[in-house]
């Protein structure tokens, strides 16, 4: 049997993940095999029921002296995660439909997922079936010692029950392991579910539960205890959806809707700035009516978006790269928030996750851009423009590019390394080349000749200093420092020198006809020396220009071909690829040769080195192994050992956007998708 025909098994599923704080995932093979949690690992206690025929099941959560039913499998797709349960002659299916549709940011940008509920009598028989679902207001706070306050409102065509922070503290703190603790979190009821039956209770989840057990009704009215004196754990928004079927009526559908309302999401110098879909200043009713009223159209939309995406990931990389892709989706959108500005720019703030929290950290955006590139630029501008805003003001007063502009949620100036005073511990040539060359792809995929000319004095400031530090870069940070600092890296040789071929291209594009050929002369000079210098007498090429046996993998030489730069031979990259074939673990290629971990995005960068799908295969095969074996059940790491798959550190990281490079490599799918933008 071979991997493709083995049930797809991830370390975690994504239930409702839209931003940095509104994140639900499921850390277990089956749904209810445990609570669902935030990507942090905070548990959220969320409950799913059903009678059939007077007995109970769980199916979400794990509540205590209930027989679980039996799933039968889940799926996962780019905006979907669907599971389907069976008992006693009725499968009921349950999908997490999040609209996060590129080409549409206004969806996008919406913070609802919708939960889809059908039952079918498998056996044709009549069964006598209800669901019940309840969310703690755990989603509301940053953890059990915060109190919560309760209310039940109604607009049309929408019964609202809603969880907040009785202590709102917005925009009030910073840091990598915190949940929101402001805003409004939402479980919408449609009037199409009630005039059906549905009702629904803000009451102590276990009561809820137990009611709907025993005797298949919810509490007979909401708790009317002093808020001020309740926590998390206790309260619970309840909903019963009744979803009976007989043999002239087969299937019930219903769906409720799951929301949460930040008023305010990031902080970008000193400026609140709302989630994108306020900006044209509607209202969160309005939102959610629009979204109710939009919810046959959008999940038809999904259907199609993940079959067609899937499917030409498949005929790019194979069904197991197709799955990569399905998991990968949703983690890298979800660790940023799309938000506008003033005029309505979209600007489309990162969240270093489990690593040290950055917002909107350049060497984070590098690896997740390809995802951005292929489906939708917009959002690569989004995390490119306010680094160029920041760094051309007076407080950066550096000749290279900034690391981050502060710590989620507050984007008010860097604050990794040396921050806004010194050099020690920044990244030069690290973010400064990853700048250049983001702008540049932006330019080559969609001819973007007005935002390179917006930023061109800075742009340019960075490749001049680039010009002087590239090649041979000092005892400096860059991304892959887990094993300490590295002068002389010779992957951070060949980003320098991608960069320089990239501005050249800028260059020209500008008519700056005199820079544009010093620096693609420039370009090729380094690169034919680099060839040189980085040869190892084993055949590969080193990790540092001055350690003999040594070696790394050399993701960053991907732009070569997807630039069109042609500065170093095919030659180069098949010796590589060669390389690694030779020395890869169990569950992936190793990063160099100091250490037997590695990351998982530029694993798929380098099996895309030689365009081979030879190549891309054998390099590929031991990442879903590693997806399959993993015992660390949380969302999708990106740094984990080759020797037994564990995660070394980082998870839910927008990174594993870069799997998407493999389709970024043939231009036949870049300009299928441009078309659709």
């Amino acid at each position: 049997m071979t991997s493709s025909d083995r049930p797809f098994r991830v370390p975690a599923y994504p239930l409702i993940a839209h931003d940095p704080y509104f994140s639900l995932w499921s850390c277990s093979d089956e749904l209810h095999g445990s609570w669902p949690r935030h990507w942090t690992g905070r548990t959220y206690g969320v409950t799913l029921l059903a009678r059939v025929d007077g007995a109970a099941y769980c199916l979400m959560g794990d509540p205590r002296g209930v027989a679980k039913m039996a799933q039968q499998g889940v799926t996962v797709t780019p905006t979907r995660t669907e599971y389907r349960f069976a008992t006693a002659g009725v499968v009921i299916n349950l999908s997490f439909v999040t609209p996060v549709l590129p080409q549409r940011l206004e969806i996008l940008s919406r913070p609802v997922t919708y939960l889809d509920f059908t039952v079918t009598s498998e056996d044709g028989a009549a069964h006598d079936v209800a669901l019940y679902l309840d969310f703690s207001g755990a989603l509301a706070v940053n953890d059990g010692s915060d109190p919560v306050v309760w209310a039940r409102c109604r607009i049309p065509g929408l019964e609202l029950l809603k969880f907040s922070a009785a202590n709102q503290k917005m925009l009030a703190r910073v840091g990598d392991d915190l949940r929101i603790e402001w805003g409004h979190f939402y479980l919408a009821v449609p009037e199409t579910a009630i005039a059906a039956g549905a009702t629904s209770v803000l009451a102590r989840s276990n009561v809820s539960r137990q009611s709907f057990m025993q005797g298949g009704v919810l509490p007979g009215g909401d708790c009317l205890e002093d808020s001020s004196q309740m926590r998390h754990p206790c309260m619970g928004a309840a909903v019963l959806l009744p979803m009976a079927v007989t043999a002239a009526k087969p299937e019930a559908r219903s769906h409720v809707l799951v929301a949460y309302d930040d008023i305010y999401a990031v902080e970008f110098l000193r400026q609140r700035l709302p989630a994108y879909w306020r900006k044209d200043g509607k209202s969160f009713a309005t939102m959610l009516q629009e979204a109710e009223r939009d919810f046959p159209a959008l999940a038809a939309d999904c259907r199609a978006f993940d079959a067609e995406l899937l499917a030409d990931a498949t005929a790019v990389g194979g069904a197991d790269y197709a799955k990569l892709c399905a998991i990968s989706y949703r983690q890298s959108l979800a660790a940023h928030k799309l938000v506008a500005t003033v005029d309505g720019t979209p600007y489309f703030f990162s969240k270093e996750n489990f690593s040290n929290g950055c917002i909107c950290t350049v060497d984070v955006t590098y690896p997740s851009s390809p995802l951005y590139l292929l489906l939708q630029p917009a959002l690569l501008k989004g995390m490119l423009i306010p680094i160029l805003e920041y760094a051309g003001s007076p407080r950066w007063r550096f000749p290279f590019a900034p690391h981050d502009l502060g710590t989620y949620p507050l984007a008010n100036g860097q604050v990794y390394g040396g921050g806004e005073h010194s050099v020690e511990n920044q990244m030069p040539v690290e973010e400064s080349g990853n700048m250049l060359i983001l702008a540049g792809a932006l330019l080559r995929f969609e001819d973007d000749r007005d935002f390179v000319r917006k930023y061109w004095a800075t742009l340019s400031t960075w490749a001049d200093y680039l010009l002087e530090k590239g090649y041979d870069p000092e005892n400096q940070l860059c991304t892959d420092d887990f094993a300490g600092h590295l002068a002389h890296n010779t992957n951070l040789s060949l980003k320098a020198i991608m960069a320089l071929g990239a501005y050249s291209q800028m260059a020209a594009a500008m008519g700056d006809d005199a820079r544009a050929k010093r620096f693609r002369a420039a370009a090729e000079t380094a690169a034919q020396r680099w060839q040189v210098d980085a040869l190892d007498d084993s055949g590969c090429y080193r990790l540092a220009f001055d350690r003999p046996g040594t070696w790394s993998q050399k993701y960053n030489l991907v732009w070569d071909k997807l630039l069109g730069l042609e500065l170093f031979p095919a030659e180069i990259a098949q010796r590589e690829l060669a390389h690694y074939r030779r020395v890869q673990g169990q569950y992936g290629l190793p990063l160099d040769n100091r250490r037997s971990y590695t990351k998982l995005d530029w694993i798929l960068w380098s099996a895309t080195l030689t365009g081979d799908d030879d190549d891309f295969a054998t390099l590929l095969a031991p990442v879903m192994a590693f997806l399959r074996d993993t015992p660390d059940r949380v969302p999708l790491t990106d740094w984990y050992e080759t020797t037994d798959a564990r995660k070394v550190g980082f998870q839910a990281r927008s990174v594993v956007g870069g799997v998407f490079l493999r389709m970024l490599y043939d231009p036949s799918w870049r300009r299928k998708y441009r078309s659709r933008q």
